[in-house]
């Protein structure tokens, strides 16, 4: 479950927020912080007062940053035609996955577009989480050409900006299901 650290995001949650999901969260069931381009700092205090499982970077962080705290982290890269994906990602090999999403030059995920999904190279060395415009409608198709080790939604599951859909989310996860993927 992700708990995005981000101020201008409709998605935004604060410490206590973030405290009072992260302590109901089952087991099993990983907590995400995700942040873009944080201070050390505030890593540290999400770490400490919301005993997040997982840090996911979505901004320019670098690979030392990303690898300098207690937790295991994912690394997202916006994705366009021209970037050499394999060459971007190569420093974040101690990246658990690489989450891969649909770029946009003013917002940091969560734009509700998708990208063009053959740019996905088969050689990539960690493990692949598919972002950027999935829905129920999508998803499938998305993982049958992608072959992600995993996929994440968030736009596409919502009512309004930031408010998730309970229907929709259902949906989605039964679309996912119910397909021999």
């Amino acid at each position: 479950m992700g708990l995005v650290f981000y101020r201008p995001s409709p998605r935004n949650v604060t410490l206590e927020r973030a405290r009072s999901i992260a302590t109901q969260t089952p087991p099993f069931i990983a907590t995400v912080a995700v942040f873009v381009n944080p201070s050390g700092e505030e890593v540290e205090q999400v770490i400490r007062e919301c005993g997040v499982t997982l840090l996911q970077f979505h901004g320019e962080e670098s690979p030392e940053f990303c690898a300098a705290f207690s937790r295991p982290y994912i690394k997202a890269a916006r994705i366009r035609p021209g970037l050499d994906l394999i060459k971007y990602l190569a420093p974040y090999a101690g990246a658990r996955a690489w989450m891969l999403d649909a770029f946009h030059g003013d917002l940091w995920g969560g734009t509700g577009g998708t990208f063009d999904w053959s740019l996905v190279p088969e050689s990539a060395t960690r493990p692949i989480i598919l972002s950027g415009g999935l829905t129920a409608d999508n998803v499938v198709d998305a993982i049958h050409r992608v072959r992600p080790y995993a996929v994440d939604v968030s736009s596409g599951v919502e009512a309004s900006k930031g408010i998730k859909d309970a229907a929709k989310i259902a949906a989605f996860i039964g679309a996912v299901k119910n397909e021999d993927v």
